[in-house]
């Protein structure tokens, strides 16, 4: 028997969730997704399963993540007024479905309690910064924390911008120095995609306990040299607090529509399959590679790294994948056994650290092709060997929406990873 294709079907309000500026939305109005559902559906069949693709394409549709070649779990935003559409769409196709959240707004109002403006001045006399992991934290914060550290650890903590954002907003790298010359280096990013708020939750975890926590974490993570974006899209990231929860792309404003998939927008193998050239769709790959400033000034500065850096981390959320090149054809690079077996102690360490399953595998072969992505980038054009996007949290109960209690275990297991990477080239020169 075939294996079930699972589709998680979201039908939410109208709004630019394309990217779609509309004139009767202020900028600064919080975008509503009262009484939006989150449906499972379920194919058993071949025919069913093209039915899925045909609802993925269907107008009106946004596709959280796209039908896998595993027949992975797959989200799907839809306005309401096509929601009677879509189910008679299923009900036709002979899909059948459970509501398994009966209102996103309610979610998302309980997604992330946050402390009073008393109590986070408190904690910032008391502690010097306003991180908690207790809760998901605007851009402010993360700046602040990144400067807070610089200031306190001088001996191995440097802060510099390597760019702006498309609304002037400072591409903020934090860099943790072995202060041995020579050493190997790590980058790692997160928020690239703006909605996906556990990604800097946990790269700043990463880097709380690789600074204030060092001496915990063994002698790997002291012999190589950490380069650290935590937050790649900084203006998609804003907008995603205070406007769009859903918000997924930059800013950039492209005619009608807002945005651009800056994990489409990097200069090796740009525009193929899984890009769209379209700038209302979600995935818009640019006007040409590298179109955006974030994408360009993370280029540059890699760049200038040349030689040194041995891994590239990007850390995304969800599904729980440990993807590897190549994402842009299902193919696999000739080092492809080093890339596997390293991921799969990177799986061993995540689950040994908080207890979920993470499947490691080549992108496009594993989910579905997607070029001009960073991670092949970081392979095929900067030549970084170890290069890794990870999926975290969860596999779809909560998808983009993950509740704060889920913050803590989830930076645990990225921690992981990132020490077993340490660990497999803290020796190399």
């Amino acid at each position: 028997m075939k294996p079930l294709l699972v589709l998680c079907v979201l039908l939410a309000p109208l709004r630019a969730h394309e990217g779609r500026i509309t004139p009767d939305v202020a900028e600064d109005a919080r975008v509503s997704y009262e009484g939006s559902q989150l449906l499972k559906v379920t194919a058993r069949t071949e025919g069913q399963k093209e039915a899925l693709h045909k609802l993925q394409d269907m107008e009106g549709v946004d596709t959280w993540l796209r039908l896998a070649i595993n027949s992975s779990t797959v989200d799907v935003l839809v306005k309401p007024e096509t929601a009677d559409k879509v189910k008679e769409f299923l009900g036709s196709s002979g899909l059948t479905f459970d509501v398994v959240i009966d209102n996103l707004q309610a979610a998302i109002d309980t997604e992330n309690p946050t402390m009073s403006p008393e109590e986070m001045e408190e904690l910032e006399g008391r502690k010097g910064h306003r991180m908690t992991w207790q809760s998901y934290h605007p851009l402010a914060d993360i700046h602040g924390y990144l400067d807070y550290l610089a200031q306190t650890y001088p001996q191995f903590v440097t802060l510099q911008t390597i760019g702006t954002s498309v609304e002037g907003r400072p591409l903020k790298v934090l860099k943790i120095s072995s202060n041995r010359p020579g050493s190997p280096a790590i980058w790692i990013d997160g928020g690239i995609h703006a909605r996906e708020w556990i990604s800097p939750a946990s790269v700043t975890y990463i880097i709380n306990e690789l600074t204030e926590n060092r001496d915990a974490h063994g002698e790997a993570v002291k012999n190589v040299d950490w380069y650290i974006l935590p937050v790649l899209n900084p203006d998609g990231y804003e907008y995603s607090h205070r406007v769009d929860r859903l918000w997924r792309k930059n800013r950039h404003v492209n005619g009608k529509c807002a945005g651009t998939d800056l994990n489409r927008n990097f200069g090796y193998k740009w525009g193929g399959v899984g890009s769209s050239r379209e700038p209302c769709q979600e995935t818009f790959a640019g006007s040409h590679p590298f179109s955006e400033p974030e994408s360009a000034a993370v280029s540059s500065f890699i760049q200038n790294q040349a030689g040194s850096l041995k891994v590239y981390l990007s850390f995304h959320s969800y599904g729980q994948y440990i993807l590897h090149p190549w994402g842009y054809i299902r193919a696999v690079p000739r080092d492809h056994a080093d890339l596997s077996r390293v991921g799969r102690n990177i799986a061993t360490a995540m689950y040994q650290a908080g207890g979920a399953s993470y499947t490691v595998g080549g992108a496009a072969a594993m989910l579905y092709p997607a070029a001009g992505a960073s991670d092949d980038w970081a392979k095929g054009a900067a030549r970084i060997k170890y290069t890794y996007t990870i999926e975290l949290r969860d596999r779809g109960s909560f998808g983009f929406i993950l509740p704060v209690q889920y913050i803590l275990p989830t930076a645990r297991e990225a921690l992981a990873a990132v020490k077993t990477l340490a660990s497999e080239i803290a020796n190399v020169r």
